[in-house]
C-alpha cells in the first residue's frame, strides 16, 4: 500500500529531497543528507517510494485451453 501507516520516514521518500546518488539525496530544506536518514521537514511522497513487485505465477497453457 502506498499510503500506509508502517512506513518509516527517510530523506529518500522525502518530498524535499532530490536523489544524488544510490545512498545521499539533496534535501532543499538542510543538503545533503543519507538516504535513511529524517529531520523535522520531512513530508512523505508516494510517487518516491518503489514498491516491491508481485510474483506472476507462471502457468503453462496448452491448446486444450483454449477450445469451446
Amino acid at each position: 500500500m502506498l499510503f500506509s501507516k508502517d512506513i518509516d520516514p527517510a530523506c529518500g521518500l522525502c518530498q524535499h529531497a532530490t536523489p544524488i546518488d544510490e545512498e545521499t539525496v539533496l534535501c532543499h530544506k538542510r543538503g545533503p543528507m543519507p538516504i535513511t536518514d529524517c529531520c523535522r521537514k520531512y513530508k512523505y511522497d508516494p510517487l518516491l517510494r518503489k514498491p516491491h513487485m508481485q510474483a506472476q505465477p507462471r502457468k503453462q497453457f496448452k491448446a486444450e485451453d483454449f477450445e469451446l
